[in-house]
């Protein structure tokens, strides 16, 4: 099993946590296996894939000695925190602020990335004991609004969930986030007749674009 600091090293190395949300827990596995053939050490599958459980548990059981971090989303509460923990997630990812999901993270020392928005939330958020914070919703932010947020709050670790692009994530890292979730660009890379090799592909463009904004 990885480590807490070796799934911080995973993210914080890579630059992205994949953003798993797809419609069944087939489709989950074959895009998580080909995301990860194209470089990525983080994933994180939703709670709203069917059988998510099932997928953290086979996804940890087959990447258990690769150093591949499988983690869960939308982990709203600690009874959730410790299902996800069992089926061997590293990594737990909230929308929202709930502490004791937190505590349940750190109890068992799984990585925490927790939801927040405002300066205020992002705070609370590093108070309660999160590893990252999860700016949410980025629909309304973006790298200038980062860039703001962390004038006054340098040593906040944020991780936008969504609007990277190839093309544009040099600008989310030069506004100072640690890292990006990603989702639809890698995930609903055009498939056809179960070639998944467009997703791989996609992932390696994808991380070679934050590798480049990096350096």
């Amino acid at each position: 099993m990885l480590s807490k600091f070796e799934v911080l090293d995973n993210i914080v190395r890579t630059g992205a946590i994949l953003i798993v949300r797809l419609d069944s827990a087939e489709e989950a596995l074959a895009v998580s296996r080909a995301a990860i053939a194209g470089g990525f050490r983080a994933l994180e599958i939703t709670l709203s894939v069917p059988d998510a459980l099932g997928v953290i548990r086979t996804l940890s059981d087959e990447y258990a000695h690769d150093g591949v971090a499988i983690g869960a989303g939308t982990v709203l509460d600690p009874q959730a925190a410790f299902a996800c923990i069992q089926a061997g997630a590293r990594i737990l990812v909230s929308p929202n602020l709930n502490p004791e999901m937190i505590a349940t993270a750190n109890r068992y020392q799984a990585v925490s990335v927790s939801g927040a928005f405002t300066p205020t939330e992002i705070v609370q958020t590093m108070e309660a004991g999160a590893d990252i914070v999860k700016l949410f919703p980025t629909e309304n932010a973006g790298p200038e609004y980062v860039k703001t947020v962390m004038a006054p709050l340098p040593q906040a670790p944020i991780l936008p969930a969504g609007g990277a692009t190839p093309e544009n994530v040099g600008s989310w890292f030069a506004a100072g986030v640690t890292a990006v979730g990603i989702g639809s660009y890698v995930t609903k890379a055009a498939r056809v007749d179960g070639d998944y090799t467009r997703v791989t592909e996609a992932a390696k463009t994808f991380l070679a674009a934050i590798a480049a904004a990096r350096h």
